[in-house]
């Protein structure tokens, strides 16, 4: 049974039980997918799923262990990497480079096929797990599609919070296991057992409900939301009462912003702008306009310009 019962936790129980069906009756798909927003257990529940499979021909006591250090001979993990100075290297291990976009290269996919062709060890099946799938580019989506077609001894399990972002023809090769998004009451009662009392207090410009609402129904971004508010400058939580109408003062801001702020301090920055000039100025078009500056910041593009461009539009049409 998949024991994922934490007090800290909050648990996709209708995941759980699909998955608990699937180990009692011993019916694999070839391929799973975990889809549903970042931080809300996919990867979690995906560990403890694969140690389940290899727990029914194994009776090792230190299955997961091995798993989650990627050292056990049946278990392969793929995930996104970054070229840094002609190497590749694991998002994972590349926090200082979170503003250089990461992919799952033709190389990491081809590696599953030698991994597949060897005899499983440990355990009857060889499962790899790949994380954020929707950064497969192009050559590796075509490679993997490959690969799934061809009958193994393999089962895939890929996590992905853009499921859109898969070749649809990988997607109706695997089973969509949905994680949804967790209510509003769920999620207070979540922060409010995970986080000291203190850690907001009334002198805050931000609350509880504003970290709520830019979690996007995750538990695990929550906890991230409020680590990056209390990173935030002070320059920046001074200047929250959006829309800036000093053109001097927007630039000042757009290069504090963008020197100092990774992109996903600057994603949830965007998310709490939106939230804060929703209330006081009920406007669409300054909404559109701040979701049109989060796209063009998970694209990459120059973040300072992005920033300048964005303020100064809010600021000074007539919108």
């Amino acid at each position: 049974m998949i024991n994922l019962e934490n007090d800290n936790l909050l648990i996709n129980k209708e995941v759980n039980q699909i998955l608990e069906n699937i180990l009692q009756t011993k019916v694999f798909s070839n391929g799973y997918i975990f889809y549903g927003p970042e931080g809300i257990g996919k990867k979690q529940t995906a560990i403890e799923f694969i140690k389940e499979i290899f727990i029914q021909d194994s009776s090792n006591s230190n299955i997961q262990e091995k798993i989650i250090d990627n050292n056990h001979p049946d278990f392969l993990l793929i995930e996104p990497t970054y070229v840094f100075k002609g190497n590749l290297i694991n998002s994972s291990e590349a926090d200082s480079s979170k503003n250089k976009k990461a992919t799952i290269r033709i190389e990491q996919i081809r590696n599953i096929k030698n991994f597949l062709a060897q005899k499983s060890i440990e355990s009857g099946k060889k499962i790899v797990l790949i994380i954020d799938a929707d950064l497969l580019n192009e050559a590796a989506s075509n490679c993997l599609l490959k690969t799934l077609e061809e009958p193994t001894n393999g089962l895939f399990i890929l996590l992905t919070s853009r499921l859109s972002s898969l070749l649809g023809t990988i997607i109706s090769r695997c089973q969509l296991i949905r994680f949804k998004s967790f209510s509003y009451k769920q999620l207070e009662i979540f922060i409010k057992n995970n986080t000291d009392d203190s850690i907001l207090n009334n002198e805050e410009k931000v609350n509880l409900e504003d970290l709520i609402y830019s979690a996007n129904g995750s538990p695990g971004k929550i906890l991230k939301n409020i680590k990056m508010w209390n990173e935030l400058p002070n320059e920046i939580k001074d200047n929250l009462s959006f829309p800036l109408m000093n053109n001097l003062e927007i630039l000042k801001v757009s290069k504090i912003i963008a020197e100092e702020l990774v992109l996903d301090q600057q994603i949830f920055l965007v998310n709490l702008m939106q939230k804060k000039c929703w209330e006081t100025a009920k406007n669409k078009k300054i909404i559109k306009t701040l979701e049109k500056l989060k796209i063009h910041l998970m694209n990459f593009t120059q973040p300072r310009l992005a920033w300048e461009v964005s303020l100064l539009k809010i600021a000074n049409e007539d919108l």
